[in-house]
């Protein structure tokens, strides 16, 4: 298992009218958690791009259980459960600062051969480092 956390402070343009973050900006959330986790492990995405793989999101799954309002300090925990093969699953859990769940969702990610366009397994170099860095359950 990996796990990566992130912190975020809410900024007001991520804000709706009801003083809400807007439920698209949760996608985004996760997103930044996903790019530091795999930077931790020392496969940048630049990395992954130079070697000409992409990782286009196949899947998005939110579940909301309270708002992040506007300065909120949150937590994004990123966790990854499996070694990826064909796909590149993370599960997501936001965290206002007193450790208040608000958020759970997960990303399923491709791996596309950006020469030829089509889907392939997970690389070589990314699964090493992914073996390389996990932990126990």
């Amino acid at each position: 298992m990996l796990v990566k956390e992130v912190q975020l402070r809410v900024r007001y343009g991520e804000t709706d009218q009801m003083g809400y973050v807007y439920y698209g900006k949760y996608a985004e959330y996760f997103e930044v958690g996903r790019v530091e986790l795999i930077r931790d492990i020392g496969v940048p995405y630049t990395l992954i791009e130079e070697r000409g793989i992409l990782m286009p999101v196949a899947e998005l799954q939110i579940q909301y259980k309270r708002p992040a309002h506007y300065d909120d300090l949150l937590t994004v925990r990123t966790i990854v459960r499996e070694l990826p093969r064909s796909s590149f699953m993370t599960w997501y859990e936001v965290l206002r600062a007193r450790g208040e769940l608000l958020v759970t969702g997960s990303v399923k990610l491709a791996f596309i051969d950006k020469t030829r366009n089509i889907p392939v397994r997970v690389p070589s170099f990314l699964l090493e480092a992914v073996e390389a860095h996990w932990l126990p359950a």
